[in-house]
């Protein structure tokens, strides 16, 4: 049976740090799953890593990363990730601790692992979609996806999103180099690295559902990096062809 870690990058998220977790312990338990839940704390100042502690004491399949200060998702991936390979796990699951990501979803993204090195949560293929979205966010996501999509010339169709899982081999894959986005660009490079690397890509459809508690961490700086750092990866791509 494959160990599978689920990441949980987590910054003032009180409110949904312990329901996540046990949401998604019942979710391991149900479908059978070797199943670990490594919360990822950047010294959220409302508590959140102390919660999460505690629930590490009180449940075995949950780990805590305390990190020293806040620097962005990419780097607080990074860390989950290279702790969740250290202790052994054979898939990664990134996802939201917000609810917008589904852990009922996780055993069909494991599932699918079984056929690909990468599978991604997709909101925009058949079956997919978003939950309690305006308009004008809507808009920009998919807005966002393209962009990235036409710059970089791939058939991903969810390039922004959040919710994946990664064989242990594709990880160490896109860990090879070092990762330079520290926004949700951060969702970008690692799945054109994988594509890059030959690897197999595959999407399963979920819906995104907004956050009923805490606040978004979406800035116009996050979307600014995501803006100039896809035709940069695109560059340096046809750079390494060269």
């Amino acid at each position: 049976m494959w160990m599978v870690v689920v990441c949980l990058p987590t910054y003032n998220e009180r409110d949904n740090i312990e329901p996540v977790v046990r949401a998604l312990g019942a979710v391991f338990a149900e479908h059978g799953l070797d199943g670990r839940v490594l919360v990822v704390d950047d010294s959220s100042p409302d508590g959140t890593g102390d919660i999460a502690v505690r629930l590490s004491a009180e449940l075995p399949f949950v780990s805590v990363l305390r990190r020293p200060r806040k620097e962005g998702l990419g780097p607080a991936y990074v860390a989950g990730f290279r702790r969740a390979l250290a202790d052994g796990a054979d898939l990664v699951v990134e996802m939201d601790c917000d609810f917008s990501h589904d852990p009922a979803d996780v055993p069909r993204l494991v599932a699918a692992a079984l056929e690909a090195d990468l599978v991604l949560g997709s909101r925009y293929v058949t079956g997919g979609g978003t939950r309690n979205w305006s308009s004008a966010r809507q808009g920009v996501s998919r807005f966002g996806s393209l962009y990235a999509r036409m710059l970089l010339g791939v058939s991903v169709h969810d390039l922004t999103g959040g919710f994946k899982c990664f064989r242990r081999s594709a990880l160490e894959a896109v860990l090879a180099e070092p990762i330079t986005t520290k926004g949700y660009a951060f969702q970008i490079e690692t799945t054109y690295r994988a594509l890059q690397a030959g690897l197999r890509v595959v999407e399963v459809p979920i819906v995104f559902t907004d956050r009923q508690a805490g606040r978004s961490k979406m800035s116009r700086s996050i979307m600014l990096e995501a803006a100039w750092k896809v035709p940069a990866l695109r560059l340096a791509a046809l750079r390494d062809r060269w």
